[in-house]
């Protein structure tokens, strides 16, 4: 997976360290509501589009652009599924290179003009519509199984993890 340049530069300073970044995920279907899907080269498994938003780069915009790059398909934000993060939303990659993330997810409607997906043969092996029923049967990386399960439980957008954490009552503080 190409490293952005800003990333790039953070990693001479910090090395392989642990690092947040922003990404984004897209959801996108097609006329027939198959959904799009990419062949990860590094995982050597599919996945959903999507990527590290760049810096002055909107969500939407970084949305659009990694699904163009990664298979050629120009996809039509319609809404945010949700944001996702947390617990097990960190990459460990071959390098050593370690992230976290947040990642804003976005339902699409592929542009029809775009005809088959076409992989950037980098990040991507394969793209492909698949059905729902297909996509079932397949290993997908965790991750795009969280997003996935995100979007069934919030079918109008609007996800988010429900919250775990509770103010700790210090004994010692005053009861009102």
């Amino acid at each position: 997976m190409p490293i952005p340049p800003f990333i790039a530069e953070i990693r001479k300073k910090i090395g392989a360290d642990l690092i947040l970044v922003p990404t984004i995920v897209v959801i996108a279907r097609d006329d027939q509501e198959r959904i799009l899907l990419v062949h990860d080269r590094d995982a050597n498994m599919w996945t959903l589009p999507g990527g590290i938003i760049e810096p002055g780069e909107s969500p939407a915009d970084a949305a659009v652009r990694e699904v163009w790059e990664e298979t050629r398909v120009h996809a039509r934000l319609t809404h945010i599924v949700g944001i996702v993060g947390g617990e097990g939303c960190e990459t460990h990659y071959r390098n050593g290179d370690r992230i976290a993330w947040v990642a804003t997810v976005f339902g699409a409607r592929a542009d029809k003009a775009n005809g088959t997906p076409v992989p950037d043969g980098a990040e991507t092996s394969a793209a492909q519509f698949f059905s729902v029923e297909t996509i079932r049967s397949m290993t997908l990386r965790a991750d795009s199984l969280r997003f996935l399960r995100a979007e069934q439980n919030a079918p109008s957008g609007g996800y988010f993890q429900p919250p775990l954490w509770r103010p700790v009552q210090d004994a010692s503080a005053p009861k009102q």
